[in-house]
C-alpha cells in the first residue's frame, strides 16, 4: 500500500513538472531556445485548456505546443490571447 502511494505521488510529482515545462515551452515567442518565456500568469491562462484540449500529449512539450496551435478556436480567451503576441 505504502509503494503503491509514493508511486502515485512520483506519477503526480512527474506529471506537474512536464506540464509547466510544456507551458513553457508554448509560450515561448518564436523558434529560438532564448525567447522569453511566458509569465506565471500567461501559463495559468492555458492550463485549463491543456487539460481540456491536449491532455493526451502531456508530456511532450512540442506536442502540446503544436495541440495548442491547432486548437485556437477552441482555446479559452485568455490562453488565445497568450499564443496572438
Amino acid at each position: 500500500m505504502k509503494a503503491r502511494l509514493v508511486r502515485r505521488a512520483e506519477l503526480s510529482y512527474r506529471f506537474r513538472r512536464a506540464l509547466a515545462l510544456g507551458f513553457l515551452f508554448a509560450v515561448m515567442e518564436g523558434g529560438s531556445v532564448h525567447a522569453q518565456q511566458g509569465t506565471p500568469e500567461q501559463r495559468k491562462a492555458c492550463t485549463p485548456d491543456v487539460y481540456r484540449l491536449c491532455a493526451g500529449e502531456i508530456p511532450n512539450v512540442r506536442a502540446i505546443t503544436a495541440c495548442l496551435r491547432r486548437q485556437k478556436g477552441s482555446l479559452s480567451p485568455a490562453c488565445a490571447a497568450v499564443f496572438e503576441r
